[in-house]
């Protein structure tokens, strides 16, 4: 499925509904899975896994891999609020900034969130942690937006799975919300039309996101290469 149609799939899911959480792997949640197989359960646990990297289509694709569509999560997340959120929707948000939220509910149209922005580092204190699926578990949303960053959205989100109370949908979407809010400028239509998304956050912010753009993601060539062996044995 692509963005939209993603969108439309979990918009379809009622409210009601025993909470299933999506993700949206990218190459730099690949290299992180293969470095660390233990992770592999947020990802197998979810109820929608959609690929959010453009650079692993294309690469997969030029080596002959069947690949699926690209859903980036800023993407769907977008659709879902444009397209499917109801005027006045309260939705829940845990992470993003607390200074943003007026953007986001001026853009959008949707009501003051439920809102829970966990400490840094959150994800090594289980208190922190069981307070955030609690929240989530008090505010109980149909769109629930998991915006902390990679592992600890998926951790976060199976977390709240496991409880077996929550319901609603969960969206792993990282930085989504930011980009609607303007808090943060996403990369021309040209440059995501390409897979030049990733050069576009490196160089506005090379400090942080050097070594995963230029050390860690460009692993997940050779292992799109070992999978194509692999098909062929």
């Amino acid at each position: 499925m692509d963005a939209a149609e993603t969108a439309a799939w979990i918009a379809a899911r009622s409210a009601d509904a025993p909470f299933g959480y999506v993700v949206t792997p990218n190459a730099d949640h690949l290299t992180r899975l293969r470095r660390h197989p233990t992770l592999r359960p947020l990802y197998d646990n979810a109820l929608l896994r959609v690929l959010d990297s453009r650079v692993v289509a294309l690469l997969g694709r030029g080596l002959g891999l069947a690949m699926p569509t690209v859903a980036t999560g800023s993407d769907v997340t977008a659709h879902l609020l444009a397209d499917h959120a109801c005027r006045g929707e309260r939705v829940t948000i845990i992470g993003l900034d607390p200074a943003y939220i007026p953007a986001l509910v001026a853009r959008t149209g949707i009501a003051w969130p439920a809102h829970h922005n966990p400490p840094m580092g959150f994800g090594r204190d289980p208190a922190a942690v069981r307070s955030a699926v609690d929240f989530v578990l008090a505010n109980p949303s149909r769109l629930v937006f998991l915006a902390v960053g990679s592992p600890r959205q998926e951790a976060l989100a199976l977390a709240i799975a496991a409880t077996g109370k929550a319901t609603g949908t969960g969206l792993c979407i990282g930085s989504a919300l930011a980009f609607l809010a303007g808090a943060e400028p996403r990369a021309p239509h040209w440059m995501q039309a390409h897979g030049l998304e990733w050069l576009f956050r490196l160089t506005r912010d090379p400090v942080r996101l050097w070594r995963r753009y230029l050390l860690d993601c460009p692993a997940v060539g050779p292992m799109l290469l070992r999978e194509r062996f692999r098909q062929r044995v």
